[in-house]
């Protein structure tokens, strides 16, 4: 039996400005575990904003979304923060580094909000992540010592620190270069592969969306392929 990690019904999304409009429409779909989805279309058909939606960080729609089985729509903005810090990781097009912190502090800021480790158990577990992607060496440094590439590197070890249950990317590869681009397909393929992760990608990037698991297309708020 597949598990359910993601599953949408009827999800329907307005925006007010300057009139009432329709910008997500009746959407139902389901992410099974350890999948590798990419959700693509043209710019302003609505992808980001139904990412937005699913991360539980956009709570004024219509319809259902359950995550792992548990209904979240209706939950409290406390109980939704607890959801997003405990079951999804998040990467997207800027890195969101803080730039008072080294790497490895970067890495470890959801795990010390969560407070499932403690302190060490949670260092040595950044570092980890760091060492599969091959960014142990710059634990020390700044994020502004590091290249584009690098800085998603250490984005991607940041959304993986508590363990989620699945990985959320906003055009994650928007702002590198082909060579970076591909690296951070190596980087997910293999957590799927390896881990059994679960991911959801939105992209403009059709080579980046042809090698994942699965493609929905969305065209004017709906999904159409």
């Amino acid at each position: 039996m597949q598990r359910t990690v993601l599953e949408t019904a009827g999800l329907t999304k307005y925006f007010y400005d300057p009139v009432k409009f329709k910008v997500i429409k009746d959407i139902d779909m389901r992410v099974q575990y350890g999948e590798f989805v990419s959700i693509v279309g043209k710019s302003g058909c609505g992808k980001s904003t139904l990412l937005y939606l699913l991360s539980t960080m956009d709570t004024d729609y219509d319809g259902k979304i359950r995550i792992n089985g548990e209904l979240i729509t209706g939950k409290s903005d406390q109980e939704l923060a607890r959801i997003r810090n405990e079951k999804i990781g998040f990467v997207f097009q800027f890195h969101y580094l803080l730039s008072e912190y080294n790497v490895l502090k970067n890495v470890m800021l959801p795990g010390l909000k969560l407070g499932r480790f403690n302190e060490s158990e949670l260092e040595e577990r950044a570092m980890q992540h760091l060492k599969t992607l091959d960014m142990q060496e710059q634990a020390l440094k700044m994020p502004n010592q590091l290249s584009g590439g690098q800085k998603q590197r250490v984005a991607i070890a940041r959304a993986l620190i508590n363990d989620p249950l699945i990985i959320m990317g906003d055009e994650p590869t928007g702002n590198l270069d082909k060579k970076n681009s591909d690296l951070v397909f190596d980087i997910f393929n293999k957590l799927t592969v390896e881990r059994n992760q679960t991911l959801l990608i939105v992209t403009h990037d059709p080579d980046f969306a042809s090698r994942t698991h699965r493609i929905i297309t969305m065209e004017d708020g709906k999904i159409i392929a």
